[in-house]
């Protein structure tokens, strides 16, 4: 730009570089009103005519060039603006940061713009941007569109480059308003400065290279690309996957094979494609000697040629004729196998003329301006025609073309992958499309079979900051660092995840339990205590111990008549046998899985057969004592102590047991339960005694018989050793008490199936206890030492 500090007279702008790409578009424009100026049907005895102008792909260019479309004459010739201007509708600009600005200069003449490459959706804005149009989508629909892609490929940590202008700016800011309703993280935002600065472009390229985003989404202009990308290729980075904005991703100034290596793969979304038959001859026309006074052919030739074909022109280029053959290397201005900008500005044209003819054919009365009139036909103004335009409604080349409320075109992409062709050269190849007219979830359509991935990959490339987690594990948020960087923890136990990136685990419900590997939940393990090595092992015990007493019963009852058992009391003696084969055998009864009866049947059986044992020792206890007090002269004690008085004494005794029990059974009775509390990875089946007092009431009361036995014993405990049975009651008092004391405190803190266990050993030991100190004693003399076993033994009056 010159300098323009308003001290003298601005030179002309000189536009620096030529692109043969945009002058195609222009050409196609040309051709566009040749062709309806020829065509009868479509504005018959009108002639359309046109004036193109250089907007530099800049701002204040277009800004300038604008301004001297409206006055009419070229800058020079114009000092003030002389009457109104021609100019019904403008078609341009290109880029969204001119057409922002040309768009504002025509607002206050009413004149409407159509443009074929200007995306940014600032222009959706109608109050802003009321005469603005365009026949390429609004930029909104390709942040959305890539989006979708990203979430479609997984791309969950992807880096965002834009350039530094208004559809850069807008692009972005759309595309992270669509991010923010999906998975995806942005791992850096970086900006191509507009006044090209080596130095941060280099800073950008080592945030590229550094970072774990293998894929970066780049919103820019080809012209912003060309020295970026430049300095890409000079640091020589690889394995990055480009997503290109529809802005680039067609741009044939970069199928060069020097660009192959760093943008093969390149995936995006370009606008759709067109066919114009009569492009390609048209082009060839186009050659310094059919226009030998147009500077802008001239330039073509230059760069296409690297020569000069003007004799007169002030370039350091070697001449040359203007005759030269174009040909299909110079791709950018001759390619016209996939025409999509050319095809925008096809259709712009054809609206334009559409909308004329229909304000043509406008009846007098029935219009849709004030009092149903119409537009004058050697009168249009700009404003009527807009109206028109906002309404049309064409087809072209089987597509249909019209303008929504703000102006927009129907949203429709073509997906574009980077493939290497024949040649070497990259082309362009269609492997998809984004149709926003279809139902939501649809609208994107990808060929995923035919995608060329970066560096010649036929795998979709990865791009994340945090490997998945797998099923059992979930996502761990890093603190300070975005939603996808995460670690992964693996579920505790009871709870699962059974999908990859599972934000939670869940509990599994309260009979479930979480397998191994925390991905499915399984039902839990019953336990109790079953006939397996430990239930086999009480049971034998058990059943050995009721035989032993059963054997020891067989001895008392075949040697009745001898003396140890007559002394003994031998009625007592087989009651306690008797009781104590029940003891052994009531703790087969919590061996096995609990039900009903069995929990029933548990502590009843246990507390009535220990109070009946313990009520016949008490008994014998008694009788001892009074056999003994009984000697002295005048004591009438063993009267009340009679046969029948024993058995009203262990009956009452017994009795009172058989009450709690009764009264338990009725109010509160034990039942079976599924214990999950203890252990939560096992349900264990248990007993639950139902009422608590009831529970240690039975065995407070045996404790009380027991205390009983024990303490009467001890008052034996000087009586003569001869005949004298209270140190065996003694002894087996104090064994059956401190098995019971040690039993309370290891039945409280045993788990699960141990506590029946434990249970069911405090019966056998306190049961063995009875059995070797009452009776163990007396079988060693009656088999191994008959000699004894007499009455003058027994009262210490054998022979010396």
């Amino acid at each position: 730009m010159p300098d323009l500090n308003c001290t003298y007279r601005p030179l002309p702008v000189k536009c620096y570089g030529f692109d043969p790409r945009a002058f195609r578009w222009a050409q196609t424009m040309r051709l566009a009103v040749e062709e309806i100026n020829q065509n009868m049907e479509l504005l018959p005895n009108y002639t359309l005519g046109y004036k193109i102008l250089d907007s530099c792909a800049h701002p204040l260019t277009g800004q300038r060039a604008a301004l001297a479309v409206l006055n009419g004459l070229s800058e020079d010739h114009s000092p003030m603006c002389r009457g109104a201007s021609p100019l019904l509708a403008v078609i341009g600009d290109s880029g969204s940061a001119q057409s922002i600005v040309i768009s504002r200069m025509l607002q206050p003449f009413r004149i409407p713009m159509i443009s074929y490459f200007s995306t940014c959706s600032c222009f959706a804005d109608r109050i802003k941007y009321p005469n603005f149009f365009r026949v390429i989508p609004n930029d909104d629909y390709q942040v959305k569109a890539i989006a979708q892609l990203l979430v479609r490929f997984n791309w969950t940590w992807v880096g965002l480059v834009r350039g530094d202008t208004d559809y850069g700016r807008f692009a972005m800011r759309g595309l992270l308003r669509e991010l923010q309703r999906t998975k995806v993280c942005v791992a850096y935002q970086e900006m191509i400065p507009l006044r090209y600065d080596r130095q941060r472009v280099q800073e950008i390229l080592q945030v590229m290279r550094s970072s774990l985003a293998k894929v970066v989404v780049l919103f820019s202009t080809e012209g912003e690309m060309t020295p970026f990308l430049r300095d890409y290729m000079t640091q020589n980075i690889t394995g990055i996957q480009w997503v290109a904005s529809e802005a680039w991703v067609t741009a044939s100034v970069f199928t060069g094979s020097e660009y192959y290596p760093y943008l093969e793969g390149t995936i995006g979304f370009g606008i759709r494609k067109g066919h114009i038959s009569k492009l390609g001859d048209y082009l060839l026309t186009v050659n310094p000697q059919m226009y030998p006074n147009n500077p802008l052919v001239q330039e073509l030739w230059e760069a296409l040629y690297g020569c000069s074909p003007s004799l007169s022109s002030s370039s350091r280029l070697p001449p040359c004729s203007g005759q030269e053959s174009l040909l299909d290397q110079h791709s950018a201005y001759m390619n016209t196998s996939s025409l999509r900008v050319a095809y925008n500005v096809y259709k712009a044209v054809y609206a334009i003329a559409h909308s004329l003819h229909n304000l043509l054919l406008c009846q007098p009365d029935q219009g849709p301006f004030l009092n149903n009139s119409c537009a004058q036909s050697n009168n249009i103004q700009p404003w009527q025609l807009q109206h028109y335009l906002q309404e049309v409604t064409f087809s072209i080349a089987g597509e249909e073309v019209n303008f929504d409320l703000k102006g927009d075109s129907t949203p429709y992409y073509d997906i574009i992958n980077w493939q290497r062709g024949t040649g070497g050269n990259i082309e362009f190849v269609n492997v998809g499309l984004f149709d926003r007219t279809k139902p939501a979830g649809e609208e994107l359509v990808i060929q995923e079979d035919r995608i060329v991935w970066a560096g010649h990959q036929n795998e979709v490339p990865v791009s994340v900051c945090s490997a998945s987690c797998l099923p059992g594990s979930r996502k761990a948020v890093r603190r300070g660092e975005p939603v996808c960087c995460f670690d992964c923890v693996p579920c505790d136990s009871g709870k699962i995840s059974n999908q990859t990136n599972s934000i939670e685990c869940t509990f599994c419900p309260e009979d479930f339990w979480s397998n191994k590997d925390r991905t499915a939940c399984i039902p839990k393990k019953v336990e109790f205590l079953a006939y397996d090595s430990l239930g086999i092992a009480l049971t034998v015990i058990s059943v050995v111990g009721a035989c032993l007493t059963i054997a020891v019963l067989a001895v008392f009852f075949h040697h009745r008549n001898t003396a140890i058992v007559r002394v003994n009391n031998s009625e007592l003696s087989f009651f306690i046998l008797f009781a104590l084969t029940l003891c052994f055998l009531c703790s087969l009864v919590f061996i096995g899985e609990p039900t009903a009866w069995s929990c029933m049947l548990r502590h009843t059986a246990f507390s009535i057969t220990f109070s009946l044992c313990i009520s016949c020792i008490l008994g014998k206890t008694l009788v001892v004592l009074a056999a003994f007090t009984a000697t002295r002269p005048g004591n009438n004690i063993m009267k009340w102590l009679g046969p029948k008085q024993q058995r009203a004494i262990i009956f009452s005794c017994t009795l009172i047991q058989v009450i709690i029990c009764a009264a338990w059974l009725i109010d509160a009775p034990p039942y079976p339960s599924r214990n999950t509390q203890y252990e939560r990875s096992k349900i264990i089946l248990e007993c639950s005694v139902g009422s608590s007092l009831a529970f240690w009431c039975v065995l407070g009361y045996i404790g009380l018989q027991a205390c009983l036995c024990f303490i009467l014993t001890f008052l034996a405990r000087k009586l003569p050793e001869k005949f004298n049975e209270a140190k065996f009651i003694t002894f087996s008092m104090l064994i059956f008490c401190a098995v019971w004391l040690a039993f309370i405190p290891a039945y409280i803190s045993s788990p699960g199936n141990y506590a029946d266990a434990v249970e069911s050993f405090a019966i056998l030991a306190s049961s063995f206890g009875l059995l070797s100190c009452l009776f163990a004693p007396k079988c060693y003399i009656i088999l191994l030492k008959p000699e004894k076993n007499t009455k003058q033994h027994l009262m210490g009056k054998e022979k010396k």
